[in-house]
């Protein structure tokens, strides 16, 4: 046998060719948790069985109930898992269409104020919306949202229970007593928090809460609202067949609901992550990386790692040119890597276009955290060099 990167003997009827054999490209390290998760073999599982079962689950006959009780199955498992009733809980086909059915169902009639760091999902869904301002390290101020709450009509606050950017943790609680006093809603886009920190609607004390399937481990192509028991009869932003009790039309896609069940059920708090998390930090740090919102509590698979001077499209670039899959802000731009609204909130100047986003997934490693590291410093020094040697030729010119 012939090992890669040896030099060996190739032979055919003629002759005999000395030849290199090339050595073995390394796996690629997958960092973009938060753009989506690696699918759980528990999902996996359930989706493979779930596709054995043929059948609508709005149809009365043998195997429309058998696709019936899967679904409704997931829908028990979810909202244990989550803190809500089954009966609260309602299937969209994301976390997208959950935040837009929640601001379309709960803000009818009501002043929109939403946070400065919010998913371009709630931003999109809420045009012309108050905008509640964060710290430095995206932390919403709860004396500004007390002020907005003071000065109109009831309204409806949108506030995100984890930030896909930065992971930093927003106090969701101390928001909802606030809405409370002052007669106003909350919805929670609780998208990436849920299965990497404790997530419960109850807890919470919000309104309504979104989550979505392929951020736990599951497959893409499912999401949930949970309501509030006092909220749970909502207009639809999607009628049609009077699937899932008239507030959301549409037949639901069975096998991907098995997933997104089984994936929350395998998924637990993140924890594990956070060394794995602060030693990616650590290595980039001493490449002369600036953490944005460290202070803030996070998520422990989460960091957001600016380098000055350096745009962020080149650094993701660099990173994956060396099979290191990681991303610059929001997934959801169409490819784009645009300069990010969250770090311009945080105050961050030119550094809101110098920042990539590591994200941990579940089956993380620290071989994955030490290529990484590999990585991030050839590309930190190279990159570097270049924007210095730019800048002097630019200065010459």
């Amino acid at each position: 046998m012939q090992l890669a990167g040896t030099v060996g003997i190739v032979s055919d009827d003629r002759a005999h060719y000395i030849v290199r054999m090339p050595p073995p490209r390394p796996p690629p390290v997958y960092l973009d948790a938060n753009a989506t998760e690696p699918l759980r073999p528990d999902a996996r599982v359930a989706i493979a069985a779930a596709l054995d079962v043929t059948g609508n689950p709005s149809s009365v006959h043998g195997a429309g109930r058998a696709a019936r009780r899967i679904m409704e199955d997931s829908r028990e498992a979810l909202a244990a898992r989550f803190g809500a009733r089954p009966a609260d809980l309602v299937f969209t086909s994301g976390g997208t269409e959950a935040d837009a059915l929640a601001i379309h169902a709960l803000g009818s009639g009501r002043r929109l104020i939403i946070g400065a760091t919010e998913h371009d999902a709630v931003c999109a869904a809420a045009p012309g919306a108050a905008v509640l301002p964060v710290d430095h390290n995206g932390t919403a101020d709860l004396d500004a949202l007390a002020s907005l709450l003071a000065g109109g009509p009831p309204a409806l606050v949108c506030l995100m229970l984890a930030n896909n950017e930065t992971g930093a943790i927003q106090p969701v609680a101390d928001a909802a007593r606030l809405c409370d006093r002052y007669g106003a809603r909350l919805h929670v886009d609780a998208v990436q928090a849920a299965g990497r920190m404790a997530t419960d609607l109850r807890v919470l004390g919000a309104d309504s809460m979104a989550i979505s399937s392929h951020k736990l481990g599951g497959p893409a192509g499912a999401g949930a609202l949970m309501l509030a028991s006092a909220v749970s009869s909502i207009a639809p932003l999607i009628a049609g067949g009077g699937q899932e009790r008239g507030r959301r039309g549409g037949t639901p896609p069975v096998a991907v609901i098995a997933g997104f069940a089984a994936a929350a059920e395998a998924s637990g708090d993140a924890d594990v992550l956070a060394p794995l998390r602060d030693a990616a930090e650590r290595a980039a740090v001493a490449r002369g990386a600036v953490v944005c919102g460290g202070a803030a509590p996070r998520l422990p698979n989460t960091t957001s790692l600016a380098l000055p001077g350096v745009r962020a499209d080149a650094q993701v670039i660099a990173l994956d040119l060396a099979g290191v899959a990681v991303s610059a802000g929001a997934a959801c731009s169409s490819g784009k890597v645009a300069v990010s609204h969250v770090l311009q909130a945080m105050g961050l100047g030119p550094l809101a276009g110098e920042a990539i986003r590591v994200s941990l997934p579940w089956n993380a490693t620290m071989a994955d955290v030490e290529a990484f590291a590999v990585a991030y410093s050839r590309m930190a020094v190279r990159l570097a060099r270049e924007t210095s040697d730019a800048g002097r030729r630019t200065f010459v010119d």
